[in-house]
Order: C-alpha cells, then sequence, then structure tokens
C-alpha cells in the first residue's frame, strides 16, 4: 500500500489527469504493486526551492511496506523514476530529488486496524 506524494512548483497544467493515472500505473510497476494497492497525491504549484534554484523541479517521496527497505531496491526504483519523470515533464535529473521510506505494517492504517492484522 504504497504512498507517493508528488511536490512539484510547475503549475496544475501540467499534470492531467490522464498523469495522474499513468504515473500510478508506472509506481505500482516500479514497485512490484497493482494500481489498487497505490495512494498517489499530485500536489502543483507549490514555491519550492532545489539546490538553491526555483526553476520547475519535483520532490517526490515514496513510503511502502518492504519496497523502499535497502539501496539496491531504491537504487533500481530511482532508475526507472527519474527516467519517467524527466520524459513526462521535460525535467533534467538535476531539478528531480526522491525520498524513499521503509514504512513498517503497524504504521498504515487501513480498515479500521493497521496492516499488521489484516
Amino acid at each position: 500500500m504504497p504512498f507517493v506524494d508528488l511536490n512539484s512548483n510547475l503549475p496544475a497544467s501540467a499534470f492531467s489527469q490522464d498523469f495522474v493515472s499513468k504515473f500510478a500505473s508506472f509506481t505500482a510497476a516500479v514497485l512490484g504493486k497493482t494500481d489498487d494497492r497505490m495512494n498517489v497525491m499530485v500536489k502543483p504549484g507549490l514555491p519550492m526551492m532545489i539546490a538553491g534554484s526555483c526553476s520547475p523541479c519535483v520532490m517526490l517521496s515514496i513510503s511502502a511496506i518492504g519496497v523502499t527497505d535497502t539501496a539496491d531496491k531504491n537504487k533500481e526504483h530511482s532508475a526507472k523514476i527519474f527516467d519517467f519523470l524527466t520524459k513526462e515533464l521535460s525535467l533534467t535529473e538535476d531539478r528531480i530529488v526522491l525520498q524513499f521510506l521503509s514504512l513498517q505494517p503497524h504504521q498504515v492504517g487501513k480498515k479500521g486496524t493497521v496492516m499488521s492484522f489484516l
């Protein structure tokens, strides 16, 4: 049940409904999950700075149970996600930053309980 939060200073018009669906399916495939397990949020038009510049940029945070818990996994995820975002949003790699957070089952609530009990 990954959580994918994309923050950007790009305008909302850069993120069509099709982009959100396509990005959700793409990240699901990258993380080895099904589309119905994904939670994706895209927040455009934010005041942001990366590396001292307010030029167009994206900060992406991926929180998940068991798929973001090693450097090797995240290196592989990172390469694929950077490729997708640079092509889809016409950004260079230096304008994108990713953050991977490893969650434990007791840290994710669903259906009135936590994933540890589902």
